[in-house]
């Protein structure tokens, strides 16, 4: 029953990833990838509104859609791409930006 209501939480998030990602490319033109960072923040901000709380609530949002809306993969190829592009400033910014905003999304979304 518990992997269950953990694909169910996947089954939302992954394509919310996707949906979220596509609408932000449509609107933002530049080689920030602002889609992953965006998602990353807001995954981290859910996993910590529900990570104290455990039973089904952390198995579907938090481990389930938390975990497949996010996208670490996404994040270190895309970081490295700008990289090999030479587009360091932007490579690092988004470094930073995904670790420290991230970070202190879950630390904010905890402290609620």
């Amino acid at each position: 029953m518990r992997a269950l209501l953990v694909m169910l939480g996947a089954g939302v998030g992954a394509p919310a990833r996707y949906l979220v990602d596509l609408g932000i490319r449509r609107l933002h033109g530049s080689p920030w990838p602002l889609g992953t960072l965006v998602i990353n923040i807001l995954g981290s901000f859910i996993l910590g509104l529900v990570i104290t709380g455990g039973g089904s609530t952390l198995l579907i949002l938090g481990i389930g859609f938390a975990g497949a809306f996010t996208t670490w993969s996404t994040f270190a190829m895309e970081t490295h791409t700008l990289f090999v592009a030479k587009k360091h400033g932007i490579a690092w910014m988004n470094l930073l930006a995904t670790l420290v905003l991230g970070i202190a999304a879950a630390a904010l979304a905890h402290s609620l």
